[in-house]
């Protein structure tokens, strides 16, 4: 019972700060389950960010994974309803405070400072994912490849997961 707490905990408190989603939380997710917790490695937490992202349905899936690891079945449920319900509340609020001051200036301007701070939430969090994947020169140059392609080009990712399953199997 007391991992259900603390994930309900973690969770809870991290949903609140997901503005972007929750793949802007996942430098804080990584941090306290790899380093302070203990409940994973950096290569189990990259896997399991892996698996969750090539699941269909919303990027939150990292966390349910991450509880179902940490306390079974209703660790995943647990850990899913403490990081959807807290944003889910405080979103429902401040869409009603947004609707009633549609031409307010003070909301044009928390709209315009959410995005670069969305942005280098999620950028820090790519960072992150890329530094403990990479484990050689062969992942560095996958990111790499992966990460120009995405930039550069209109290919869908789920051919750079292939290609690097690929790759991965023929010379890992």
């Amino acid at each position: 019972m007391r991992a259900l707490g603390q994930i309900a905990l973690l969770f809870g408190k991290l949903s609140l700060l997901a503005v972007g989603g929750a793949n802007s939380t996942v430098p804080e997710i990584a941090r306290v389950t790899i380093s302070q917790k203990h409940w994973l490695s950096a290569a189990q937490f990259s896997q399991f960010y892996a698996i969750a992202n090539t699941a269909p349905g919303p990027n939150v899936m990292i966390v349910t994974v991450i509880g179902a690891h940490v306390a079974g079945v209703l660790g995943g449920a647990v850990a899913t309803i403490a990081m959807v319900l807290p944003a889910g509340i405080a979103a429902a609020f401040v869409a009603a405070v947004f609707d009633k001051h549609r031409e307010a200036r003070w909301r044009r301007l928390a709209q315009a400072a959410l995005l670069p701070i969305t942005a280098g939430l999620v950028l820090a969090a790519a960072s992150l994912l890329a530094r403990q994947s990479d484990t050689g020169w062969l992942t560095l140059t996958l990111t790499m490849c992966a990460a120009l392609l995405t930039w550069r080009t209109t290919l869908h990712p789920l051919w750079l997961l292939g290609g690097g399953a690929v790759v991965g199997l023929l010379f890992l």
